[in-house]
């Protein structure tokens, strides 16, 4: 589980400094926000994506460790086992 939590940290840098990136380049003068809709604008970019982030590293760790390998299987006859 550790590798998630390094992937999510890694991806939310990346948000995290492209969104700077933008807002140093003077990006969001257009929009006519104060400071608190910046912040905000820039807090919810960065929570969707970690949470985005975070579900499809939990599907691809469900995946490969097989806990969903017997979710689609029928149940065997009771008489059989």
């Amino acid at each position: 589980m550790s590798w998630i939590r390094f992937f999510l940290g890694v991806c939310a840098a990346i948000v995290a400094l492209a969104l700077l990136g933008v807002w140093a380049l003077r990006g969001f003068d257009t929009f006519g926000m104060g400071f608190h809709g910046i912040l905000a604008l820039l807090l919810g970019a960065i929570l969707s994506s970690a949470v985005g982030i975070g579900l499809m590293a939990l599907v691809f760790f469900s995946n490969r460790s097989g806990h969903d390998d017997e979710i689609g299987r029928p149940d065997p006859p009771d008489g059989l086992f």
